[in-house]
């Protein structure tokens, strides 16, 4: 573990030198401890890919207790059995107006975008933490063949459930905002929904898995 002051009521704690399953499983497990029994300073938990931004009350603790604390919970987190993850299951069309990115993706990995859908496809994605917007959550890891840098320049708006890569990371844009992800297809499932309880369709720690669909059974999705 290592440890940051990041203001003076906020410690960032990190579980790892790499993203990857194995910091983030730790940063789940800790995670988990502290929303099970939270101290009574802390204020809020943010987790990201290998760490755990912790925001605590200064009026009643300092870093150096903190710090104490944490590692405490950190080692009781190692014994604790985290609840079993969801798999959530979406459905994406790919490719034309839904996906404008999917033909150039293909281009710069000499690949048919049958065969970047295949591999997009192929893998079950663990979603490390959602941030940038309501619902949007990181998922990973992409395929190394299909794994591609964001656009030079990102665009003003992107639709409403555009499925993207970047990177070795891929995601739902749950909202119609400004966005660099390369769009290879898009979703008529709604990943955010405010009349929703949760809200987010995708948590931290769930298991994504894409599946192709047609045109027509998106303008039927869609419809519902």
């Amino acid at each position: 573990m290592k440890f940051c002051a990041a203001s003076d009521q906020a410690m960032l704690v990190y579980l790892g030198e790499e993203i990857g399953l194995g910091a983030h499983e730790r940063v789940l497990k800790l995670l988990h401890a502290l929303r099970k029994q939270p101290p009574a300073w802390l204020r809020n938990l943010q987790p990201a890919y290998a760490s755990l931004m912790v925001t605590f009350d200064p009026t009643r603790v300092d870093h150096g207790k903190v710090e104490s604390v944490l590692r405490e919970y950190e080692q009781r987190a190692q014994h604790l059995r985290r609840p079993k993850p969801r798999t959530i299951e979406i459905p994406v069309c790919y490719g034309g107006e839904f996906g404008p990115d999917l033909q150039d993706v293909a281009k710069l990995h000499g690949l048919k975008p049958a065969q970047v859908i295949e591999a997009h496809t192929s893998r079950t994605y663990h979603a490390y933490f959602l941030g940038f917007a309501p619902g949007f959550a990181y998922l990973g890891d992409l395929p190394d063949e299909i794994a591609t840098p964001r656009l030079p320049v990102p665009r003003k708006q992107v639709p409403v459930g555009s499925v993207a890569i970047a990177g070795k990371q891929t995601a739902v844009y749950p909202l119609a905002v400004p966005g660099g992800w390369r769009l290879i297809g898009r979703t008529p499932t709604a990943v955010f929904r405010k009349d929703r309880k949760p809200m987010a369709l995708i948590a931290i720690g769930d298991q994504v898995k894409f599946r192709a669909i047609s045109r027509e059974e998106f303008m039927r999705g869609a419809s519902l």
